[in-house]
């Protein structure tokens, strides 16, 4: 069984400490925090454990309904929040429509305003989702009485906490964790290893839709050349030349200081959920623009995943090309997304469709090279003769002695080497050593990963 990580998403007006109670909850300071509402207005995201539970927090804007007169909510908005106040309720809306618990945060000290009492008319709406009310500012044990007439919302338990300082959180947590155990979806079905799953990523408007539409043979998405048109993960299952196949479609994915207020932030979230469960990324460039930061940055996402990764060079027709335009495009490859995996690269035009047919056929062998396995006796000519080539590094009066090396799993492919002390084991070795095995064995746009295990089996190291 393959469990997804759940994502509880943070919800409730301005400057109610749902910043702070981010920061708790990941462990660091990630998320801006002021006293004047309003501050933060994107939405950010962290991993989170409790008691053995991995889940993902999404800290959201306030959602600012309105503040009539005579509010006891009289606090001015941050300077230019005023004009976001729109976007802000999208982002947090679009939040807890993904998200799988809700957590409310109100402020015990100023009691109910008729701001959350329009928020939990929203959220009340999201019928049969887990809904929390943490009611925070009770920094002392006295106060905590004060928290129930938050139960008056009619949302779900309500939680005494003081984000600041710490107390209630862990109680707040044993509650969300209990709530994951209302979602059925969670815990999904045992991936078939026969269908191979691709997931389409670039920046925004560099064609992926229209591949897409080109791989399906029909329009099955809106293809709009409007930059951040999708903004959802649309997954479709195809049958080609009798191999099962699923292509997801991904919002496109912009530099941190370009994401706009709205909805996208949280698109680029999702695309980092559809390359946890594909198998293959296919990364286009557009062929006008050339790589750029963002793509370097995306390509750095596929790498974090540990997904096999084809390049596709888009809009190739919109190119003046001479006999040396293609190689310098492909040195181009080798210089800025050098710490990719040997990956293949594909020259395409997803508005004539050409070499579109070489897709599907380069994502397959790729994918398949995630399945390659290396008898440990080839492998272990390949370490002593490796070794002869660039013998092991010292520290000080110790040299590094590689014992054995063995393939331990595969998709992706694992490398197990037993060492005298991995804490021998430099950067540059390891480096060495994994282009060794390149060099001998196919692993084309596909990572490997590299695991150092000393002959008493306490000290451990992986790459």
């Amino acid at each position: 069984m393959m469990a997804r990580k759940p994502i509880v998403a943070l919800v409730g007006r301005p400057n109610v400490g749902k910043s702070t109670l981010f920061n708790r909850l990941v462990g660091e300071r990630m998320a801006v925090t002021d006293p004047i509402p309003g501050t933060t207005r994107d939405r950010i995201q962290a991993d989170a454990e409790w008691i053995g539970v991995t889940f993902t927090v999404v800290d959201t804007g306030g959602i600012e309904i309105y503040q009539p007169k005579g509010s006891r909510n009289t606090a001015p908005l941050a300077e230019g929040s005023v004009e976001f106040v729109p976007q802000i309720k999208a982002q947090a809306l679009q939040a807890v429509q993904e998200a799988d618990v809700v957590v409310m945060l109100v402020d015990a000290v100023h009691g109910i305003t008729a701001a959350d009492e329009e928020i939990a008319q929203i959220l009340r709406r999201n019928e049969g989702k887990p809904i929390l009310v943490a009611a925070n500012k009770l920094d002392t044990l006295k106060k905590t009485g004060d928290a129930v007439e938050f139960y008056s919302l009619g949302l779900g338990d309500v939680y005494p906490i003081s984000a600041y300082h710490g107390s209630g959180v862990g109680d707040l947590l044993d509650g969300i964790v209990e709530a994951f155990k209302q979602i059925p979806d969670l815990t999904e079905e045992e991936e078939d290893e026969d269908i191979l799953r691709i997931a389409i990523v670039g920046r925004p408007n560099v064609g992926k839709s229209s591949l897409l539409n080109l791989l399906l043979g029909e329009e099955r998405v809106i293809v709009s050349p409007v930059a951040g048109t999708t903004r959802d993960a649309i997954d479709t299952e195809i049958n080609w030349h009798g191999q099962q196949i699923k292509l997801v479609d991904t919002a496109g994915i912009r530099r941190r200081g370009k994401i706009e207020p709205g909805v996208e932030k949280y698109s680029v979230l999702r695309t980092m959920r559809a390359l946890e469960r594909a198998d293959v990324a296919l990364l286009m460039i557009d062929a006008v623009d050339g790589i750029t930061d963002q793509d370097q940055h995306i390509a750095g996402y596929i790498m974090d995943s540990f997904r096999s990764v084809v390049v596709i060079i888009n809009k190739w027709d919109a190119v003046e090309k001479d006999e040396h335009t293609m190689n310098r495009y492909l040195d181009d490859v080798k210089t800025k997304l050098d710490f990719l995996p040997d990956p293949p690269v594909i020259f395409i035009s997803a508005l004539t469709g050409q070499r579109v047919h070489q897709v599907l056929e380069t994502a397959n062998r790729t994918w398949e090279a995630r399945f390659n396995r290396i008898s440990t006796a080839d492998l272990n000519r390949l370490l002593r003769a490796a070794v002869q080539k660039h013998p092991a590094p010292t520290k000080g009066t110790k040299r590094l002695k590689l014992l054995y090396l063995t393939q331990v799993a595969v998709n992706p492919p694992v490398f197990l080497f037993h060492v005298n002390d991995t804490r021998l084991v430099h950067f540059t070795y390891k480096r060495f050593l994994e282009n060794q095995i390149r060099a001998e064995y196919r692993f084309e746009g596909t990572p490997i990963r590299l695991s150092f295990r000393p002959r008493d089996g306490m000290l451990d190291d992986k790459s």
